[in-house]
Order: C-alpha cells, then sequence, then structure tokens
C-alpha cells in the first residue's frame, strides 16, 4: 500500500485555524473594508442626530477658522482655515463634499480638506472612498453615534 494521502478535513481545518487567527489579530477589519485607523486622522466626538451647520459651529471656532466664507462668486467655504478649506457633509455624501473642497482650494488658493460625519460605523466605508482618490485631500472626521 503505500503513503497515505492527507485527509480533506484536515487541510480545511488548518485553512479554517489560519483564517480565524487572522480575523483575531486585525480584528476582521479587513475583512469589511470599513476599517479606517483613527490615529490617521483627526476626529472629535460630538452629539448625534443634529444637523450639519451644528458640527461646523462646534468644529470651526473662531481661533481655528472663518465659519460660512463667502467667496467672490457667492459660494461658501464652510469652514475656511489658516491651511485649509473645509467643507463638511455626512458621510454618504463623500463625493460630493470632495468635489466642493476642490473647488474652494482652487478659489482660495488653500489645501482641500473635507471633514465627514460619521452617523454610523458602517460610514468608515465613505472614508475609504477619498482615501482611494489619492489627490491630497486632508480628512477630518466627527463621529456622531
Amino acid at each position: 500500500m503505500g503513503r497515505k494521502k492527507k485527509s480533506f478535513v484536515s487541510k480545511n481545518k488548518t485553512i479554517s485555524f489560519i483564517i480565524i487567527f487572522f480575523l483575531m489579530l486585525t480584528g476582521g477589519y479587513y475583512i469589511f473594508l470599513n476599517y479606517v485607523p483613527e490615529k490617521w486622522y483627526e476626529m472629535q466626538t460630538m452629539m448625534p442626530n443634529q444637523v450639519e451647520s451644528y458640527y461646523v459651529n462646534q468644529w470651526c471656532t473662531s481661533d481655528f477658522g472663518r465659519k460660512e466664507a463667502v467667496l467672490w462668486d457667492m459660494t461658501r467655504v464652510d469652514c475656511l482655515a489658516k491651511d485649509y478649506a473645509i467643507e463638511f457633509d455626512f458621510a454618504k455624501k463623500w463625493a460630493e463634499s470632495v468635489g466642493q473642497a476642490l473647488y474652494y482650494s482652487k478659489m482660495t488658493g488653500k489645501k482641500p480638506a473635507v471633514t465627514l460625519i460619521l452617523t454610523t460605523p458602517a460610514d468608515y466605508k465613505y472614508v475609504k472612498r477619498v482615501e482611494r482618490l489619492d489627490n491630497n485631500i486632508k480628512i477630518f472626521l466627527v463621529k456622531a453615534y
């Protein structure tokens, strides 16, 4: 008779162990594509269920920047800081906020920035979308859940 073949069940147990070990090691975040290390972004925790202007008023204080700065073409930058033209929006509207931040950056000569308001942990997927653009947009986060 000869060599014994490894059973299919034994191989599956080994693979399962490796996968479970990897998930435990990473907290399972890489599987869901919504992992954003909080240390990478400036994040503030604020009261949930508020309107966008509440978060602008809380974040953009007078020593940080100017709220609702009106540009020559009558567009309004949510927060015009020393270095950044910052657009605030709820995370689901990430694409709109990126477009506005880029426009305000061009009009003011400042760097573009977005502040995404996260209302659920699942909103981190929208942060990843902004990251993938790779166009030097500064990302700030508001945790509102």
